[in-house]
């Protein structure tokens, strides 16, 4: 490939050398530069890879895309003259666009071949993307996905650093996903990915914004709110239609310097909501049985249908609507939707694991006061015999989180079981005795059971008809981390594996 053929939308000046030049390859790390390569030069907050390139010249790269000069770099560099004057070098304003742009280049803009979803808000974006993938596989179609859960294929799972991954990654996943018939990719797309690039040159084919409230905002995330609102709201310029969330309070900021077409959704709930939303759902009704815990609700507006939705609580009835409105434009069978919204299952998200007769049993990723409190109030919904909820909190982290989390399972739970977390270096017992004292203010019962998958065990054992227990703190967690070493451990296999072992008594 000839690198001018790389340079389509890249602002950039040519310092020197030829655009005609071989090109084999985009490169930002420099331990990775091969022959032919491409390297990328970024000045991040911790590392300025200006500072590699003497390394990079020496291994053979001959282009270098800048933030600025770097000719003190290149005359370290050990080359003869002839040699760096036989070097390409680009400058532009930001490496990070700059990486975003070639790397989609490179991979012959697989983004392009399939119809692309992309997915943000505060809250909400894993389990909507899992929806709509439960939804479109129903349907028979073949979708990839990236997000919380990693990078996935079928069945294959790549595990990510990140939501939304660096701009290489995504496109080689893109073109994975596209060599491999996908004919849909949904992913998660973080406000930090929006502003660090990762997703620039992508334009999505929709783009659902679920909600914004205070987060990610502190140092080497976002400065404020604002700024957070702005880069969230940015996907509604990344897309050709966009979904909006007409409930969220901040809903006329976010749409404000929108360019794509609008439509919007809305639950309706308790005088709530926006009548005249594209899409709303009402009728909401909470349906807890031996064979069925979740629930149903009707969509009106654009789009009609009867929905029995298998995950509960009134957060995720936004979700499914979501879900819903936007597979409303994909022209698929309202069976099939219907039929995946019932069934479907998102790992650690109000997954319900166990239910019967004797009690239900979910799996959710909860870990602060905040979404504790509403998995417990929406759980509340649905009329349990008893509400157990077995938790902890991490260790080396906040001790705020264990107060507020102890008073919040003291108050709202019939019954709290403290356990063990993530304890890292610290001692369980001294964790434990932080929860202890908040919950013991409130005067709400509770247990102390400091292995966690004894806990578990006596959550179900002791379990009476009519009980919903819920276990949370790590959700998709597939480990726990003591002294620095992390243990394999899923909650959801631990609850399989008691009430397996309980037969007919679970």
């Amino acid at each position: 490939m000839v690198l001018r053929d790389w340079l389509e939308g890249l602002g950039y000046e040519l310092v020197q050398g030829s655009l005609d030049r071989e090109v084999t390859e985009v490169v930002y790390d420099s331990r990775k530069v091969v022959s032919g390569a491409v390297f990328v030069c970024m000045a991040g907050t911790r590392v300025d890879s200006h500072g590699f390139v003497p390394q990079v010249l020496k291994a053979g790269a001959r282009v270098l895309v800048t933030e600025r000069g770097i000719e003190g770099e290149m005359a370290r560099s050990g080359l003869s003259p002839e040699e760096l004057a036989d070097v390409t070098v680009l400058r532009t304003e930001d490496g990070r666009r700059a990486l975003a742009l070639l790397s989609a280049a490179r991979f012959g803009y697989p983004a392009k071949k399939m119809i692309t979803i992309g997915v943000t808000g505060t809250k909400g974006k894993t389990t909507t993307t899992h929806m709509i993938k439960a939804i479109l596989e129903a349907a028979g179609k073949k979708v990839g996905m990236i997000g919380t859960t990693g990078i996935v294929i079928g069945d294959t799972v790549t595990p990510t650093m990140n939501t939304t991954p660096e701009s290489w990654q995504l496109h080689q996943a893109f073109s994975q996903m596209a060599k491999s018939g996908c004919q849909y990719m949904i992913m998660e797309v973080s406000s930090q990915g929006i502003k660090m690039h990762r997703v620039d040159g992508i334009t999505f084919d929709y783009g659902i914004f679920t909600n914004i409230s205070p987060d990610h905002i502190g140092p080497d995330e976002h400065a404020d709110f604002e700024e957070y609102l702005y880069y969230k709201s940015r996907i509604l310029n990344m897309c050709k239609v966009g979904l909006v969330n007409a409930n969220d309070s901040h809903f006329k900021a976010v749409v404000r310097n929108a360019s794509c077409a609008i439509h919007t959704y809305s639950v309706l709930e308790e005088g709530e909501g926006v009548p005249d939303a594209d899409f709303t759902a009402s009728n909401i009704r909470y349906v807890s049985r031996p064979d069925f815990v979740g629930t149903e609700f009707d969509v009106k507006g654009r789009y009609e249908m009867d929905v029995r939705l298998g995950i509960p609580g009134l957060f995720n009835v936004d979700n499914a609507l979501a879900a819903v409105s936007i597979c409303s434009f994909l022209d698929l069978s309202k069976e099939r939707i219907s039929h995946a919204l019932e069934h479907v299952r998102v790992n650690g998200r109000m997954e319900i694991v166990h239910t019967s007769a004797r009690c239900t049993v979910l799996v959710d990723y909860a870990h602060n006061a905040v979404s504790m409190e509403s998995l417990l109030s929406t759980l509340r919904q649905y009329h349990p015999k008893r509400l157990v909820v077995v938790f902890g909190c991490g260790g080396n982290r906040s001790k705020e989180r264990r107060y507020s989390m102890g008073e919040i399972g003291g108050r709202l739970a019939d019954l709290s079981i403290v356990t063990a977390d993530n304890s890292r270096f610290e001692k369980v017992e001294d964790i434990i005795a932080d929860i202890r004292g908040s919950i013991e203010k409130t005067g709400g019962v509770f247990i102390e059971i400091p292995d966690r998958r004894e806990a578990i065990e006596y959550s179900i054992t002791h379990a009476r008809p009519g009980d919903m227990v819920a276990v949370i703190g790590k959700g998709h967690e597939d480990y726990q981390e003591i002294n620095g070493v992390r243990y394999h451990f899923l909650d959801r296999e631990v609850i399989e594996e008691v009430v397996n072992r309980l037969g007919d008594e679970a």
